[in-house]
């Protein structure tokens, strides 16, 4: 019979991020960003049941029975949290597992610039980290929450589904709740919160409008809330929250939205030439300038605005990425399957780059 935590002690030495388990298939891993097919026999039915028996805890298996994608979080103390999402794939069950580590890894661990610790130094507004699926979001927000764990006195509220960093309280008060087990949604959560004496908001994700109005209103009330959205630059991040509203009121929004924000950090994770994966970034400050477009609507302006870079330590995506390739971290290939503009990052690998002035000799 197959068991799961004698499994998951085995592959904890891979360094996997993510594990899939599905009935007729053998186990699969993600490592450094590629899938890997372990040589090992498909999970039959029994086992499936087996692992449900020994995950779930508490409501977990009345939830399955009604719901066809549930998340939660399970633990083997000493190895390893995991973030767990059950669904179903032409009516088989299936679980996806994300290694969370117990340890808050540093920015400098990460691999990120020590200028993002200017986000945590606001005493309200909203940042947004931004990226697909799997680009480090929660780890990016995780380590910018102990930066202000370590420094500061301040209660910190999150909101999260499923809970995935465990805090432990340093110099601040840290509450944690999890959507479904302690609150019901994200946006309760930040009403709730507000009654809770909080100075930071964590919000895991903002999926809908009431989500961000409630956000909105946390930060305009003098709170600082950090949360994460789905999109890949500032430019796709703003027009994703002001589209989660009607025509009517989109406007307004935008003025609120503006007034603010305090800045966005777009992630990728690309592949390493010697192993692993290395984050590139799009790093968007909100200036008096960048405020102004917004409220404008003149998006492409703010685009250009974070091209020119130096500046607040905007950066754009393409120039972050040219610096892992000029310094070998990357190779050509992954540095152009990373962008979104490849021309423009095959002409600053050419040294011919002629459009708006580019940060890439800050970089270097």
């Amino acid at each position: 019979m197959f068991n799961i935590e004698e499994f998951l002690r085995k592959v904890n030495s891979t360094k996997a991020s993510d594990i899939h388990l599905k009935v007729g298939k053998s186990p699969s891993l993600r490592i450094a960003g590629k899938i890997s097919k372990l040589d090992e026999p498909a999970i039959t039915k029994e086992d499936f049941e087996n692992i449900m028996r020994t995950m779930l805890y508490g409501d977990l298996a009345d939830k399955l029975k009604t719901r066809n994608d549930v998340d939660f979080t399970y633990e083997i103390p000493n190895v390893s949290r995991y973030r767990v999402n059950y669904c179903k794939e032409l009516g088989y069950p299936k679980l996806t597992l994300r290694t969370v580590p117990y340890a808050i890894p540093t920015l400098e661990e990460l691999s990120l610039p020590e200028s993002l610790e200017v986000f945590t130094s606001y005493n309200n507004g909203i940042v947004l980290i931004t990226g697909a699926t799997s680009s480090g979001k929660s780890t990016t927000i995780a380590s910018l929450i102990e930066i202000i764990n370590k420094q500061k006195q301040k209660h910190i509220v999150t909101i999260e589904d499923p809970i995935e960093f465990l805090y432990t309280d340093k110099k601040c008060l840290i509450t944690q709740r999890g959507v479904g087990v302690d609150v019901d949604s994200f946006s309760d959560g930040i009403k709730y919160a507000l009654r809770q004496d909080p100075d930071i908001i964590l919000v895991g994700e903002i999926r809908d409008r009431d989500t961000m109005e409630s956000a909105l209103n946390a930060a305009e009330t003098g709170h600082l809330v950090f949360s994460t959205i789905h999109t890949n630059s500032a430019p796709q991040t703003i027009n994703r929250i002001l589209g989660l509203f009607d025509d009517s009121t989109r406007g307004f929004i935008r003025d609120r939205f503006a007034k603010v924000l305090r800045g966005t950090i777009a992630q990728k994770l690309v592949p390493k030439i010697n192993g692993g994966l290395v984050p590139a970034l799009e790093i968007m400050a909100s200036t008096p300038a960048i405020v102004d477009y917004i409220k404008k609507n003149q998006l492409e302006e703010v685009e250009t605005l974070i091209k020119r870079g130096g500046y607040q330590n905007m950066v754009s995506m393409n120039a972050s990425i040219f610096k892992l390739f000029k310094a070998g971290v990357i190779s050509k290939e992954e540095a152009l399957n990373a962008s979104d503009d490849e021309v423009e990052l095959n002409q600053l690998m050419r040294g011919i780059y002629h459009g708006s002035a580019h940060p890439v000799d800050d970089l270097l």
